[in-house]
């Protein structure tokens, strides 16, 4: 099952325990608000989940879209098994270092060239 929003794609893999988000330009609160719900069901559904975050021409956040992405990931500290992050940019990469104190995840960047690679490693 795909879910398209504005500037999130959301696609459900290995019966919803694998979840592949594609981010693409900037990311606003409304965003958030139909984001975080599809996740918050996935984890109820399964307990810790696991996230490839694809960033393609991404530009970051709002103002108001940055506070929503915290408040998630305060909330979902444990939920999160893996977070492979996938995009083309230095500072795409440090936000892998960035989020590492708002979550116990497994955390690993990868450049978009070895999106093959993230994918595996997201499901093993």
């Amino acid at each position: 099952m795909a879910i398209e929003l504005k500037a999130i794609e959301i696609e459900e893999q290995a019966g919803g325990k694998v979840v592949e988000v594609g981010v693409t330009g900037k990311l606003a609160t409304e965003d958030y608000e139909m984001f975080v719900p599809e996740i918050e069901r996935l984890i109820q559904e399964h307990g810790k989940i696991r996230i490839l975050l694809k960033l393609i021409d991404f530009h970051g956040w709002t103002a108001g879209a940055l506070w929503e992405d915290i408040k998630f990931d305060v909330k979902h500290f444990n939920d999160i098994e893996r977070l492979a992050v996938v995009g083309d940019s230095k500072w795409e990469q440090g936000m892998t270092v960035f989020c590492k104190p708002f979550t116990t995840a497994d955390i690993r960047y990868f450049d978009r060239s070895k999106l093959e690679e993230a994918q595996q490693w997201i499901r093993e």
